[in-house]
């Protein structure tokens, strides 16, 4: 069986193994592929997994000899399903696999808003502490988490995590009422609409996937419900925030800042206006990359290859 991974580097550069996959069949990595390249290196092909190389239903047809496609991932939107579907290809994810270290990731970019950890680290090593007439001093406020509250939008495996680390640290909670899991019961939980949560939240971070519904989201008329204090997180998806919105809401100080994992366009374009935006955080798409994550992704990916395999495919999203 012919195994091919058009894009395997950001999950393993070196320091992971493949070798679960060998076992399996012949095994060909590539590290990236191009577009113009995905026929070329897909055909023959029976199992290929990719990560964001794009399967459109034009280049499925092209592929007579594809079985099954496994995304190395949560969202499966690089490839065309209904297509898939058609041609009888299995495709399946890898869901719930990097949900700690993203929700420690949502709490690294809230916490360096809150603290500016890295800002006092800076400002010490550059002598501004050996200078000063105090035994402390600060250069940005600092703000205590305790009795805050927290708006999570989107509560699956994420978004319940980030709940359960902001009531440990003393928060209140609100969760979108779209959100389609039920609610722990917890007394500081609470259920509200989206415009409630925005407005009442000192912090709102974002944990729901990229659909029709929540693409552009988060634009001006949405953050002009916020605090002017308030922070926005995005660990989701770029594309629910409209970036040139969000710009202007913390020049003007709408908001108080932001912290993002994810950009609309990545790598990004060297024009982004948020790369000029006050007290914005912005981290390269790292949430997910723990070596702990990508280890856990690429056993469930070698997993869902051998259930395949033997007839029993799991993790199957068409």
């Amino acid at each position: 069986m012919k195994i091919v991974i058009l894009d395997g580097y950001t999950i393993n550069p070196g320091d992971l193994s493949w070798d679960g996959l060998r076992e399996l069949g012949e095994l060909a990595v590539y590290d990236r592929t191009m577009p113009e390249q995905v026929y070329e290196r897909a055909a023959g092909a029976e199992v290929l997994l990719i990560n964001k190389a794009v399967l459109g239903g034009d280049m499925l047809k092209r592929l007579p000899d594809l079985k099954y496609v496994g995304v190395l991932a949560t969202g499966y939107n690089v490839i065309d399903l209904d297509e898939a579907t058609r041609h009888g290809i299995v495709v399946t994810n890898v869901p719930a696999y990097s949900t700690e270290s993203v929700a420690q990731m949502t709490f690294a970019l809230i916490l360096e808003l809150c603290l500016h950890v890295q800002r006092h680290s800076d400002s010490v090593m550059s002598g501004n502490w050996s200078a000063c007439p105090d035994f402390s001093y600060r250069e940005y406020p600092l703000v205590e988490l305790a009795s805050k509250t927290l708006g999570i939008i989107g509560y699956g495996n994420i978004g319940r995590k980030v709940c359960q680390i902001a009531c440990a640290m003393g928060m209140k909670v609100m969760v979108a009422e779209s959100a389609r899991k039920n609610l722990p019961t917890q007394k500081n939980i609470l259920r509200v609409g989206l415009h409630e949560l925005l407005s009442e939240s000192d912090i709102v971070t974002i944990h729901c996937p990229l659909t029709p519904e929540t693409r552009g989201m988060i634009n001006i008329d949405n953050l002009r419900l916020m605090k002017p204090s308030a922070f926005l997180i995005n660990t989701s998806r770029g594309p629910v925030v409209v970036e040139k919105d969000l710009a202007l809401a913390l020049n003007e100080g709408i908001i108080g800042g932001a912290g993002l994992d994810v950009l609309s366009t990545e790598p990004p374009s060297p024009d982004n206006p948020l790369f000029n935006a006050r007290n914005c955080l912005i981290t390269p798409h790292i949430a997910w990359a723990t070596l702990e994550a990508r280890k856990r992704l690429i056993d469930i990916a070698i997993e869902n290859v051998r259930a395949f395999i033997l007839g029993s495919p799991v993790n199957v999203v068409n």
